[in-house]
Parts: structure tokens; sequence; C-alpha cells
């Protein structure tokens, strides 16, 4: 049974994501929300520098990453190199972003409108045009921790080699995709009406037929399974990403981030859920 936390914080955010890193679990999310905690089970409140709403963090090369945006004021990008101290970089050319990855040797940003960026140190970011224009909403590393793929509305999926030369992949389908994960040689996306996608190669891919249709928001991978949740607290576990199971996560609220570290599964959501 996955164990459930109150973080106990009087205001109830929107936490969209958390990432586990340099022997900490990091989740953001709305009103510039950053909460850290060592073991996945006692948590703190961060100063973040910003209200914006935060819609994804990461942990890579030394350093942690959020981004986010707001609907007046421009967008953010926060870095820490230890998940309690951050610093906020303020610009328009943040105001899309609605993922961030940490990728080997660069980060990589995606977002509304197909906007893709990429940054070596997270501080200087450099657009790059790959001809798609609808929005993206997350992004992994490569097999072997070689190259990036990312996926988005209306079923797409983009990949490269290098973070600035990107190929549109055949999904199959025109359902938005949410999520996406690398484990046992096996890529996964998830996303609106259940929707799970499977790869071996990020090239081909095939729709597993599941029963749920809760909308699922987010996938990961690790101690030999896949984990991925969504609308209404849904938690779907597989050994193979073929055959699912539904486990009783204990809530009702929407569940938009999920992660593994230090032996434990972590997903973050709606009304401050952890």
């Amino acid at each position: 049974m996955p164990r459930i936390v109150d973080q106990g914080a009087q205001i109830q955010y929107r936490l969209n994501s958390v990432v586990y890193g340099n022997g900490l679990f990091v989740a953001v999310g709305s009103g510039g929300s950053v909460l850290s905690s060592p073991d996945g089970v006692n948590w703190t409140s961060r100063d973040s520098n910003t209200f914006a709403r935060l819609e994804s963090v990461t942990y890579g090369n030394g350093l942690f990453v959020a981004a986010g945006h707001d609907d007046v004021d421009p967008g953010v990008v926060l870095t820490s190199p230890d998940g309690l101290e951050w610093s906020a970089d303020i610009s328009a050319d943040y105001k899309l972003l609605l993922g961030v990855l940490a990728g080997p040797g660069l980060f990589v940003a995606i977002g509304q409108g197909g906007i893709i960026m990429t940054s070596p140190d997270a501080g200087v970011w450099t657009m790059r045009s790959k001809g798609y224009y609808n929005e993206l909403r997350s992004v992994i590393s490569g097999r072997g921790n070689q190259g990036f793929i990312t996926v988005g509305a209306a079923g797409a999926i983009l990949s490269s080699p290098d973070g600035r030369d990107w190929v549109q992949r055949v999904s199959g389908i025109e359902t938005n995709l949410l999520g996406i994960a690398l484990g046992n040689k096996t890529f996964v996306a998830v996303g609106d009406n259940g929707v799970i996608l499977t790869s071996p190669d990020e090239v081909n891919w095939t729709q597993q037929n599941i029963e749920p249709s809760n909308r699922l928001f987010a996938v990961t991978h690790g101690a030999g399974q896949f984990v991925a949740v969504g609308q209404k607290g849904i938690i779907l576990t597989s050994p193979d990403a073929v055959d699912w199971s539904i486990q009783k996560s204990g809530v009702f609220s929407d569940l938009f981030g999920v992660t593994f570290g230090a032996g434990l599964f972590a997903a973050v959501g709606d009304n401050s859920t952890i």
C-alpha cells in the first residue's frame, strides 16, 4: 500500500512535478511552491523567490532546475545546487515553458506553441527550430542517456540526438500525451483517456489496452516497474508496460507527477497531495 503524506501546509497548492536527486526529493507547484524532503515523508517548504506556477523540476549536472510561468508576468527558471536555496531568473522567453529536463551535459525545456529551448548551464538558453507548433508536455533522455524525446498535444512525439535537431515520430494516435518515461529498454508515453503507448526504439509505437480511462499525467520507472499516475488519484503499475494493475492510492486528488528515488516512489498532485 502506498504511503500517503500530508505535508501540512496551511495553503493548499497544486503540486505539478517531483524529482529525486543528490539525496533529496523536491516537489514544485502553484504559487511558487517548492518543497524538499530527504526521505519522501517529512517535507519542508522552501523560498522560491517567485509566485509563478511552477510546472516542472529536474536534477542533473549538479543542479536542480524548475520552470514555470504566470498569466501576467514573464516566466521563470529557478536553479539550486542543493534544493534548499533557490535563485530565480525571470524572462519573457520562459513564459511558455511546461517541462524541463537535465540531460547529459544539456538542459532541455519544452512547452506551449511547441517551444524547445536548450542550455548548457540553465542560465543561457537557446531557441531551437523544429517545425512543430502544438503544446509539448514532457521530455526525457533517450536510451543510454543519449539524445532526447518529448511528447505533447495530438499524439506528438519528437526525438533528437542532441537537443538541437528534432524529428517528429508517428504515434498513431491524436490523443494528448502528457508524460513519458524509459525503463527496461522500453519507452512508455501516457496521456488523456488513459492512453498508454510503448516503444522499443522511440520510432515504432504500440497502444496498450487498459480499462481505466482516467487521464494519466505522468509516468516513471524504478525498482523494476513502471508507475503511472493521474486523474482522481489513480495509480497504475506494470513490470513490462503491457499488463497494468490499479493500486489504491487512498486519495481522490489528481496526481500530476511521480518519481523514484532512495527505494521509494513519490507522487504529488492537487491540494498539496504527496
